[in-house]
C-alpha cells in the first residue's frame, strides 16, 4: 500500500509520519531526500550552483540553505528554477526507495509539495492508494515555525509560498487536523492506520 502524507510547513506532517512509522509503515521522506540530492559532490548541488552562483555555498562547499531560501522564497521564478532542478532528482530517488520496499509493506511517502510538484497534483495522486493531508490553523503553524527559529515574517512567507489548505483538501482522501498536542495527533493517526489497513 502506498500512502502520500502531505501538508504545509508547520502543519505537523513529520510528526504524523513518525507516528505512522511507529505503527509499522516504511516512511520515505521527500524533505530528507531533497537534502540528499543536493549534498556535497552531487550533480544536484552542481546544478544549483550553476543556476544560483557560488553565493549559495557555505565555506566548506555544502549548500547554504538559508542563503538559497532568501533568494527563492521571495521570487516565484527563482523558486520555480530551483524546483525544476530538485523535484526530478527527488522523484527519481523516491522511486528507487519505493521499488526496494517489500511487496506487503505500507509505504508512506512524506511529501510536503504534493500539490505544487511538477506535472500537477492530480497526476501525482494516481501513484498512491490514499492521500492524507495534515493541516493546522495558520497561527498555530506560524507559532511552530517561530519556535524552530524562523522570524514571523519568514514563517508567513514560506506558508504563503505553498499551496492553500483548500488545494490540498481537493486531493485528499483523509484530512487530519493537527491543532492539539502530540497525544491528540497520535490518537488520530492510530485511528487512520486502523482504517487504512483494515
Amino acid at each position: 500500500m502506498r500512502i502520500a502524507v502531505t501538508g504545509g510547513i508547520g502543519s505537523g506532517k513529520s510528526s504524523m509520519s513518525a507516528c505512522l512509522a511507529a505503527l509499522g509503515a516504511i516512511v520515505i521522506d521527500a524533505d530528507l531526500i531533497a537534502r540528499e540530492v543536493v549534498g556535497p559532490g552531487t550533480p544536484g548541488l552542481a546544478a544549483v550552483v550553476a543556476e544560483f552562483g557560488s553565493a549559495v555555498l557555505r565555506p566548506d562547499g555544502a549548500l547554504d540553505r538559508a542563503a538559497l531560501a532568501a533568494v527563492v522564497f521571495t521570487d516565484p521564478e527563482r523558486r520555480a528554477a530551483l524546483e525544476a532542478i530538485v523535484h526530478p532528482l527527488v522523484g527519481a530517488r523516491s522511486a528507487q526507495l519505493l521499488a526496494a520496499a517489500p511487496a506487503d509493506a505500507v509505504v508512506v511517502y512524506d511529501v510536503p509539495l504534493l500539490v505544487e510538484s511538477a506535472g500537477g497534483a492530480l497526476g501525482r495522486t494516481g501513484e498512491f492508494d490514499a492521500v492524507v493531508v495534515v493541516e493546522a490553523p495558520l497561527e498555530t503553524r506560524v507559532r511552530r515555525l517561530v519556535g524552530r527559529g524562523l522570524t514571523e515574517g519568514d514563517a508567513r512567507a514560506r506558508i504563503s509560498a505553498q499551496a492553500t489548505d483548500d488545494a490540498r483538501r481537493a486531493i485528499a482522501d483523509h484530512v487530519i487536523v493537527n491543532d492539539g498536542d502530540l497525544a491528540d495527533l497520535t490518537t488520530a493517526v492510530t485511528a487512520l492506520w486502523a482504517n487504512l489497513t483494515a
